[in-house]
């Protein structure tokens, strides 16, 4: 018969959360490890129609650096931009984070400004204007561009564009 000292069965369970311990800082550090070599991602923006909402990181650019206007015309034409319907009697919210804002920003419709510049985190925009040939629509989609700015009040460059399709909901 084998006889075990007193106290061995606790050593046992000891041990056993000893291990674990140690593989879970190892997880961890592991997992730090892996983040560190990531970019950082760029600043968020968000649409925001009755109940829906899409979020997106920049299309072009969103690091602050500013962007060839060649590069824009081609950001524009992207093919994989994210799509959202809209009423038209809904309120269109467009959100962007505070790294946006301070930069200043404004809304482009079908790659024309639609509103002025802000340092404004939330803007809104009534659904109609996106399908009114008033303001440029044409059919029942449009292109919705938040344009990043360089920090002036009404400055041309662009140093991030954040892309959506608004397609009209019946």
């Amino acid at each position: 018969m084998t006889s075990m000292p007193r106290g061995g069965a606790a050593d046992v369970t000891a041990a056993a959360r000893r291990r674990r311990a140690v593989a879970a800082v190892g997880a961890v550090s592991a997992g730090l490890l892996v983040l560190s070599a990531c970019d950082k991602p760029t600043p968020l923006s968000t649409i925001t129609v009755g109940r829906s909402s899409l979020s997106s990181e920049a299309t072009c650019g969103g690091e602050g650096k500013t962007l060839q206007t060649a590069d824009l015309s081609e950001c524009l034409k992207a093919k994989d931009i994210k799509s959202i319907k809209v009423d038209p009697d809904e309120t269109v919210r467009f959100g962007v984070d505070p790294d946006i804002a301070d930069k200043r920003w404004t809304i482009l419709m079908n790659g024309q400004p639609l509103t002025e510049d802000s340092n404004k985190t939330y803007r809104t925009v009534p659904g109609s204007v996106f399908f009114n040939q008033q303001y440029g629509a044409t059919g029942n989609s449009t292109l919705v561009t938040i344009k990043a700015g360089n920090g002036k009040k009404n400055a041309t460059a662009a140093t991030g564009l954040w892309s959506f399709k608004l397609k009209k909901d019946d």
